[in-house]
């Protein structure tokens, strides 16, 4: 691959016998929020291997481009259901489904599905866009390795192979993917806000982008954690360093994981971190459902700023009509999703992807107003009564976000999470992202390092306490937060607490029942261990996922051997 001090400059037909026109300079990994345009030129690429990262444009033959993947299952077309986004996915056997089956139809309230409308390729393509525009700009990947590797969940890998013609644009910060219908899916970075797809035929979103600024101090002179100057005194005695090195290096083995970082601390203290070759600890990477918990916390800061209550009735504008029947559904039970919403995900286990494109995808690749989406979902069940894995619950968790900053506070709600909650727990590399109207897509679409992973697991370690002493979360929250949902409970999985967390009570993972987590399609993974004071936060590249989940695991078993109980 080309690098900065490699540069050739050779004519455009030079340039495009290996199939590939770049324009511009190679350079390296691109820091969040530093998006300044790079001296442009003209380099050759020879294959989707070898796409070096260029200022200008760059036009690329697609590595996944083969007219015979236009026929793609309609699994694949409809609902995006080749990749979990979930512990749960791959953890209901067939035989553990028909039970949850019965039990949901027994105590389903008659009503209406109403399908997503839209082309189910034009939306894919939408979320390939926007996923290709944050794994290029926010993370600094390749772009054919991004392609080939990053963001499955919501572009399903054999859909890719449509498209007719990728553009990936530095000068401008754009993606444009054509298809064969003559299409074009664009996404853009837009300020602060990260990256997001634009509604066909638009340039821009229908929103201002948003200056948002650390207030923090430099973080190469503040001391962790809330900088990244590490201390010189010896690691605890009675912490076995040897094997936490050993932990470290097996979460990277096989590297076909995939593995892009891998933070471990032990009572607030980081005692081991690894990243991939090209990402460090300020690379924001792809975190997915990971946010649907930065979407619980947030709730919960504006719970102990008195805006709401956990257990009051969510005032969603659209539920206060007369008698409407969703005025039951309280905070609470959407956090601990419970909402009972009539709203269709591939992780439903009853889900038939005949019936049409999944509204658990829709609000990512849809470019409309997830807000309003959501809001105009029925019941199916009565709330706090059956659990389902739903993108419903994070999107109208994020909207009564919105409601209580602006009209709550009275306060900017793009600057809401750096000001409220980034800068008190030393957060500076954490990047929300949102639809074409500024609303929040934190059930999935948000870029963050490892080290600030870490930082918001230490949180909930510390009962919601941030490292100045501040109290961020109420009191009584994290228990909240860790403690299976009734609903998960009565349809028998033990799998699913409050705030938008993962229990470990079925023991996904190899470390004590009492862990709780966040956890993001394609391996994404915050753990907080109470029994050992601990918080692991492991991010990937979406293909390793698999490989990655095992490494993960040994990993744990490692560290559990390496660290005493508290």
């Amino acid at each position: 691959m080309l690098t900065a001090t490699e540069k050739i400059v050779q004519t455009r037909e030079t340039a495009n016998r290996g199939g590939f026109l770049a324009w511009g300079e190679a350079s390296g990994r691109t820091r969040a929020r530093d998006f300044a345009t790079r001296p442009t030129g003209l380099y050759p690429v020879r294959s989707p291997n070898f796409l070096s990262k260029v200022s200008g444009a760059l036009r690329m033959n697609h590595p996944f481009a083969d007219t015979r993947l236009l026929l793609v299952p309609a699994c694949l077309l409809l609902a995006a259901c080749s990749a979990g986004d979930t512990p749960a996915a791959d953890a209901d056997s067939e035989d553990a489904t028909s039970p949850l089956v019965a039990r949901g139809q027994s105590l389903e309230i008659p009503g209406d599905w109403a399908i997503p409308p839209g082309n189910p390729l034009h939306h894919a393509t939408a979320g390939f866009a926007k996923i290709l525009c944050s794994n290029v700009f926010l993370s600094g990947l390749d772009p054919a390795f991004a392609a080939e590797n990053t963001g499955f969940f919501s572009s399903p890998r054999e859909m890719r192979g449509a498209v007719t013609d990728t553009v990936v644009d530095y000068e401008n910060r754009r993606i444009h993917l054509t298809l064969p219908d003559g299409t074009v899916r664009s996404a853009k970075v837009h300020g602060g806000q990260g990256c997001l797809a634009l509604p066909v035929g638009e340039s821009e979103p229908y929103y201002e982008a948003v200056e948002v600024a650390s207030a923090l101090p430099d973080a190469e002179t503040t001391p962790w954690p809330l900088g990244d100057v590490l201390p010189d005194e010896p690691f605890p005695a009675d912490v076995d360093m040897e094997k936490v090195a050993a932990a470290v290096d097996a979460a990277f083995d096989p590297p076909d994981g995939l593995t892009a970082a891998f933070v471990v601390t032990h009572r607030g203290r980081l005692i081991g971190e690894r990243y991939r070759e090209g990402i460090d600890h300020t690379t924001p990477l792809e975190s997915w459902s990971m946010g649907k918990s930065l979407t619980g916390t947030l709730m919960g800061v504006l719970i102990h700023k008195g805006v709401y209550e956990l257990w009051q009735p969510a005032p969603v504008p659209e539920w206060q009509g007369e008698g409407d029947p969703r005025q039951s559904i309280r905070i609470g039970d959407i956090m601990r999703m419970s909402s009972g919403l009539r709203f269709r995900a591939p992780q439903d286990p009853d889900f038939d992807p005949e019936r049409g494109y999944a509204d658990h995808i829709y609000v990512y690749t849809g470019t409309v107003n997830s807000f309003e989406w959501a809001a105009s979902k029925d019941q199916q069940w009565e709330p706090n009564t059956v659990g389902r894995y739903r993108n419903s619950d994070p999107v109208i968790t994020n909207y009564l976000v919105r409601l209580g900053v602006e009209g709550g506070l009275g306060e900017n709600y793009h600057q809401f999470p750096q000001r409220h909650l980034f800068d008190k727990l030393g957060i500076r590399n954490l990047i929300p992202e949102t639809d074409p109207y500024g609303n929040f897509l934190l059930q999935g679409y948000e870029f963050g390092s490892g080290r600030d992973w870490a930082r918001l697991g230490n949180l909930y370690l510390n009962d919601g306490v941030a490292p100045d002493g501040e109290r961020l979360l109420p009191e009584g929250y994290v228990d909240y937060a860790s403690t299976l949902a009734p609903a998960w409970e009565a349809d028998g999985r033990h799998q699913y607490g409050g705030s938008f967390f993962w229990v470990n009570q079925a023991e996904q993972y190899p470390i004590p029942s009492t862990a709780f987590y966040m956890a993001g399609a394609g391996g994404q993974t915050t753990l907080v261990i109470p029994s050992h004071d601990m918080v692991v936060a492991r991010l990937g590249h979406y293909s390793g996922a698999g490989e990655g989940g095992q490494a993960l695991r040994r990993a744990l078993e490692l560290l559990m051997e390496a660290v005493p109980e508290s």
